[in-house]
């Protein structure tokens, strides 16, 4: 039970794991669920273990040791990792198309949580922070950075092609590769 809660935490990621959502998922009594979360809790306090499980704002995290912090800095700051996943191309391109955006426009636009990208493009500096929007809860806006345009060789924003450069350039695409043949 400990691994599936395990599990559980590295899919909610950010988001948290909360006692009643670990009774729900197995099915336990409040007393078992903390019991277990708990045993697990302690078995990721050992010094040879790069994670830990913290209690921040009323859910269970599974997150980094603040000790490592170092070593996480310097991967990040390596040239060598600078490459980038076609789910951080993805959400990069939704923000420079649409930036300011918050997270759950993202969200809504690939179809995926997009939480985890977002903070590993936060941390590369590709993105930044550009205030709140003026809905309820006041979500974060994203926007990219002079290093987004750096890395894509862009003078400014401006300089992305435009939406419909790229939709007829996939149509020429698909005219010349086209699987059609006369018989």
């Amino acid at each position: 039970m400990e691994a599936v809660i395990e599990g559980l935490l590295y899919v909610q990621g950010d988001l948290g794991l909360t006692i009643k959502q670990v009774m729900d998922v197995l099915d336990v009594s409040e007393d078992e669920a903390k019991r277990l979360i708990f045993n697990l809790k302690n078995s990721y306090e050992k010094e040879n273990r790069g994670l830990r499980i913290k209690y921040l704002a009323n859910t269970f995290k599974l997150t980094t040791k603040e000790e490592h912090k170092d070593y996480y800095q310097k991967l990040l700051e390596n040239p060598k990792t600078h490459t980038l996943s076609q789910g951080a191309l993805e959400t990069l391109a939704i923000i420079a198309y649409n930036e300011p955006i918050t997270r759950l426009d993202i969200d809504k636009l690939r179809g995926v949580d997009s939480s985890y990208i977002i903070r590993r493009l936060l941390a590369k500096g590709l993105i930044k922070e550009n205030g709140k929007a003026d809905l309820p809860g006041k979500p974060i806006l994203y926007k990219t950075t002079d290093d987004f345009l750096d890395y894509f060789g862009l003078s400014t924003i401006k300089d992305l092609p435009k939406i419909e450069m790229l939709e007829e350039m996939e149509e020429e695409k698909d005219l010349f590769t086209s699987n059609y043949k006369e018989d």
